[in-house]
């Protein structure tokens, strides 16, 4: 039931405001009582509304979550008009106020917000949230979306209300009244939109008991949420920041070129005309939160006020709540500088985020970079001498955060199967031992003259290299390939695992099976995935029959081209030797390149949510040793077999690939994911800690930990060719 528009433009105008509507509305979800199960439309479970803010992130009232069961409520979402309505488990993860004491079904204290994190992670559009700092809002009306119950259904409804003041002062109770519009029940906890500028700026919090209207709580309220003892040094330390960061990344990332025909949040807002601050437009915004989304946060709120109050030629106004964050920051800029010097004013701020403190990580120092990019093309229009100010001022900081040549030997990670460190992060201590240890084998081979049915053994492996077979079976359908081998994997990891040390499963695969998602297998109903129990790599078992190598074969003069600066092509010499062929050669040569120095991603089938093709052999081998490739679009199956992918990677002679196992919409955002694999693997203390760290992964996504749920599906080809494996494919021969 939407108000038709009676203001601005006509034609173009509307149709913004139909994109808009239509943007609020796919983000906008309904809360129910856990236990939904298949009855999603059943209104008795109903509790009120939310909307998206972040990937995996609803934003809703507090006294909406509290009709559900402890922290517990169930998402119902639609992906799309015409789309069947979703469910995922959702959990309350913060509340504004915190506690309430003796409070009535159905109520709670201003700011009456609550944060709820997904427990599973679902692709879903998200609003845009205003980066404006003031509670008050001045414009003449707003648009709403929420769910209610009419005619005993759940519809969705929308509509404008007119702005009448607020309620609160400065308190921290501040609420904006609304009028001149019906608020039936349910719609408590959706989105409450500015239509002049294209972005969400409060939430619905209650209607009128008489007449029409009700409040709403602004977005800034957030901004009291509270803030972890000791100083914030990362994303992930504050909730606040990681909703937030997420949020940024996720319209940064919306905006770069994909094969989505719908039309982005930016995209309304140019066509709506909005110019926050007078200097930015809505793309140029937009990146630049990207690009302050990869930096972590002010470590506390006094750091940031300290860097707004430097900048030249500004007065920091009184705020409360008291910006918390950089796009805070950014937003205090908007609404408070000169007409003449606001562009100067936000390069100057970006500058002074660039050189706040903070490790000097591989990742961090390119998200320095990519923002000192920003500012340097952002600056083209401005006079020489400002813009000359600016390459001094980095050339002086620079030198503070050069970046090591090489990762140290560095410190050891954490046991396998504790939690290793997030992405970004050092790895913390391992307890006791940490030398060679035991592993369980899988071997898998399909019978060729059986479509559908394998035969497979599970070993226990020395760090000798010895090999002690436990069971063996043949025929066995692929579908029940994890309960038949459950009872097998559980005894042989009982003889393998120590105390807080539970032995690794490497899973030898034909590359028609390097799909196979054992990381998901159980060994028992109710127990976790064996990816979030122990470290879980595959194994390439048939690397002699790959199909159409291409021409493989390497010239003298291409070989000596990759030798080290000594002569010396691989390990010890191998190629002055002549020991082994050329592919052996280049493999082990590249193995030893990669784990002797600092590691790098290299995404090949995906550019900016773009998909394309996996590079020929001939390509791929040009790629510097140090290189780990990433499959993002694998099982798209959008240009050839996945298996075709993987076995050109493996002929080029990679022995460690990463890949996600992609479960979502074909249009979903990657761009978490790219970032996240850049992190795991630049960050790292090097790659033979990368099967801790996915390992470390997997258990937080488990664990439902949002700042993990970009590496659902991910998958870990670990392959050396120092350890071949054992029969060289001679495994179960057929007679």
């Amino acid at each position: 039931m939407t108000d038709g528009y009676d203001g601005g433009a006509p034609g173009g105008f509307h149709a913004a405001h139909h994109a808009l509507r239509e943007l609020v509305m796919a983000a906008t979800v309904r809360i129910h009582r856990t236990g939904v199960g298949y009855a999603l439309d059943e209104p008795g479970s109903f509790l009120g509304s939310g909307f998206f803010i972040a990937p995996n992130w609803v934003l809703t009232c507090a006294h909406v979550v509290n009709g559900g069961e402890g922290d517990d409520v169930a998402v119902v979402y639609q992906t799309g008009p015409g789309e069947g309505p979703s469910a995922v488990p959702g959990q309350v993860a913060a509340t504004l106020p915190e506690h309430v004491e003796r409070r009535l079904p159905g109520s709670w204290p201003a700011p009456d917000l609550a944060l709820v994190r997904l427990r599973e992670p679902v692709d879903h559009d998200c609003v845009y949230v205003s980066e404006r700092p003031a509670a008050h809002y001045g414009e003449g009306r707003v648009f709403y979306a929420g769910w209610t119950v009419t005619g005993g259904q759940l519809q969705i409804l929308d509509g404008f209300l007119s702005v009448q003041g607020t309620i609160g002062g400065w308190s921290a109770g501040v609420q904006m009244r609304l009028g001149h519009n019906d608020l039936p029940p349910g719609v408590s906890g959706g989105p409450v939109v500015d239509p002049v500028r294209g972005e969400v700026v409060g939430v619905l919090k209650s209607r009128a008991d008489h007449g029409a209207g009700g409040t709403s709580t602004g977005i800034e309220r957030l901004r009291t949420l509270q803030v972890p003892a000791g100083a914030v040094r990362t994303e992930h330390d504050d909730v606040y920041q990681t909703v937030f960061h997420a949020h940024d990344r996720y319209h940064r990332d919306r905006q770069q070129p994909s094969e989505s025909r719908r039309p982005t949040w930016a995209d309304l807002q140019a066509e709506l005309g909005a110019r926050p601050g007078r200097t930015l437009g809505p793309d140029e915004r937009g990146e630049l939160l990207g690009r302050l989304a990869e930096l972590p946060p002010p470590a506390t709120t006094r750091c940031l006020l300290d860097i707004l109050d430097s900048l030249p030629n500004f007065q920091l106004p009184t705020l409360v709540p008291a910006p918390r964050g950089w796009r805070d920051g950014l937003g205090v800029l908007y609404e408070n500088a000169r007409q003449d010097g606001a562009l100067k004013l936000v390069l100057d701020y970006a500058m002074q985020v660039m050189a706040a403190e903070r490790p000097a990580t591989p990742s961090l120092l390119d998200a320095e970079q990519a923002l000192w990019e920003w500012v340097k093309q952002t600056s083209t229009g401005l006079d020489s001498g400002y813009r000359s100010g600016l390459a001094r001022r980095r050339a002086q900081w620079l030198g503070l955060r050069r970046r090591p040549h090489a990762v140290p030997a560095g410190p050891p990670v954490p046991a396998p199967g504790a939690p290793s460190p997030l992405p970004g992060e050092p790895p913390g201590e391992r307890p006791g031992d940490a030398g060679p240890r035991l592993s369980v084998l899988l071997e898998v081979l399909p019978r060729g003259w059986e479509p559908g049915r394998c035969d497979w053994s599970v070993s226990v492996a020395g760090p000798d290299g010895d090999v002690t077979r436990l069971h063996e079976a043949e025929r066995t359908p692929l579908e029940e390939l994890p309960a038949e081998l459950a009872p097998p994997l559980a005894e042989a990891f009982r003889q393998c695992d120590e105390p807080g040390r539970p032995a690794a499963l490497h899973a030898a695969l034909p590359h028609l099976l390097l799909g196979l998602a054992v990381d998901d297998w159980r060994l028992r109903p109710d127990g976790p995935p064996l990816g979030a129990e122990r470290p879980v790599v595959v194994r390439c078992s048939d690397r002699d029959q790959l199909p159409g190598d291409g021409g493989y074969a390497l010239s003298g003069a291409e070989w000596g081209g990759y030798r080290d600066e000594g002569g010396q092509g691989g390990e010890n010499g191998e190629a002055d030797q002549g020991a082994g062929d050329a592919k052996d050669l280049e493999r082990r040569d590249r193995w030893r390149r990669l784990h002797a120095d600092d590691a790098q991603t290299e995404v090949l089938d995906c550019d900016d949510g773009v998909r394309g093709p996996v590079p020929t052999v001939v390509e791929l081998r040009r790629l510097p040793p140090r290189t780990v490739p990433v499959l993002c679009r694998y099982g798209d199956r959008r240009y050839e077999d996945d298996s075709a992918a993987l076995g050109r990677i493996l002929h080029a002679g990679f022995g460690v690939v990463l890949w996600r196992r992609r479960r979502g919409q074909p249009d979903a955002v990657c761009g978490e994911f790219h970032r996240g694999t850049r992190q795991v693997v630049g960050d790292g203390a090097g790659a033979a800690f990368l099967p801790d760290l996915v390992h470390g992964l997997r258990v937080k996504r488990h664990a439902g930990l949002t700042e993990a749920y970009w590496a659902d599906g991910i998958a870990l080809l670990y392959d050396d060719p120092h350890r071949p494996l054992p029969g060289a494919g001679d495994l179960l021969e057929a007679p």
